[in-house]
């Protein structure tokens, strides 16, 4: 099987994917899609990692192409314009290197400063021009990110996507008080808490100025797309449990689908992973039912007019990058070094994060 190496060059590069965790339907049915201005996107957000202080300028070199951060979102937003994929890029890698800190705050049992860096992150989502220059840099980050991102679309769709992300954050900071206490929650509120802490609406946010249309509630909200846009990414979050299991064993978590069916269902490791991919497939299989059913609603809105091709035309560009979804996350959990556990010197630790214990300054 064939995967999208990590450099520039188009060369074909050969990925051995464990039984566990290969899924021929995606490598059949989900062909994987790259934006073609990846190569610049890579740079461009590698340099700007550096600029904003978001990694050590040895881990940037050492590390940052080859945890494909922009891979996964140049494989994702097909379509967008390069300064919408950009911007979105570089707030993708934001986000892990804020869930890196968010790790190491629990790792060193850090409550305050999560506690402040919390606060500080709601109020940049909500004033980001004035947070441009903030001391911390996880804090300047997300500004810039939101500066940017907030300058495509309408007031209406800034006011969502913070409202969303708002909700994320107080998802990652019940995850540390989980963490904290050992406390592994329940099959349903592991679920609930996923949609959050995967920020499931933001990436479906992202779908509008990638397809350069701003949707009304009532083609947002209608049942079809809503469906196909949830399984798209629910497939991603169990997915991505089922291949960062052994890395969040190795390091205490207490939030996976399978450690929450060991804990509360009683189930084995083995089946666990089992339940965890009949899961993924069936995510895949609905949501080809619901694209069918959502192309159809794309269909209805062409109805004659300029307003209804536009929408319609929208509409399916949105399918059509949460198709892109699958085939991308699949890809980016078996290239990415952020999964590759069995490479660390110490399978607790990530390689890529800094992990001084007095924390990031």
């Amino acid at each position: 099987m064939h995967a999208f190496p990590h450099s520039t060059t188009s060369t074909l590069t050969a990925i051995a994917i464990p039984p566990s965790l290969s899924l021929p339907v995606i490598e059949a049915a989900f062909p994987r899609q790259l934006h073609s201005y990846w190569p610049r996107l890579q740079e461009k957000t590698r340099t700007w990692l550096l600029e904003k202080r978001l990694m050590p300028a040895d881990k940037v070199e050492e590390y940052a192409d080859g945890l494909c951060y922009t891979d996964l979102m140049a494989g994702y937003y097909i379509g967008a314009p390069d300064d919408v994929l950009q911007a979105i890029a570089d707030y993708s890698a934001w986000f892990f290197v804020w869930d890196d800190r968010h790790d190491r705050d629990i790792v060193h049992g850090r409550a305050g400063a999560w506690r402040q860096l919390r606060f500080r992150l709601h109020a940049a989502l909500d004033s980001p021009l004035t947070h441009l220059h903030h001391e911390d840099p996880l804090v300047a980050g997300l500004a810039d990110s939101m500066a940017r991102l907030y300058s495509f679309l309408s007031d209406g769709w800034n006011a969502r996507f913070a409202r969303h992300f708002h909700a994320v954050i107080e998802a990652y900071d019940r995850e540390f008080r989980n963490r904290t206490v050992g406390r592994v929650p329940t099959v349903e509120e592991y679920l609930a808490l996923r949609r959050l802490t995967f920020a499931h609406w933001i990436w479906t946010d992202l779908l509008e100025p990638s397809a350069g249309c701003e949707l009304p509630d009532q083609v947002r909200k209608h049942p079809a797309f809503r469906r196909a846009a949830l399984l798209s990414q629910e497939f991603a979050a169990w997915y991505n449990d089922l291949c960062s299991l052994p890395k969040e064993i190795a390091g205490d978590e207490v939030h996976n689908l399978g450690l929450s069916l060991i804990k509360h269902e009683g189930l084995t490791l083995e089946e666990a992973v089992g339940e965890i991919r009949r899961r993924v497939q069936e995510c895949i299989m609905q949501f080809l039912l619901a694209e069918r059913d959502a192309l159809r609603f794309a269909d209805r809105l062409a109805d004659g007019t300029v307003r209804g091709k536009e929408l319609s035309f929208a509409v399916r560009a949105c399918l059509g990058n949460m198709r892109n979804w699958f085939s991308s996350v699949y890809w980016f959990h078996h290239e990415s070094g952020r999964y590759m556990v069995d490479s660390w010197d110490d399978r607790s630790t990530p390689p890529y994060v800094n992990n001084e214990a007095a924390g990031e300054k």
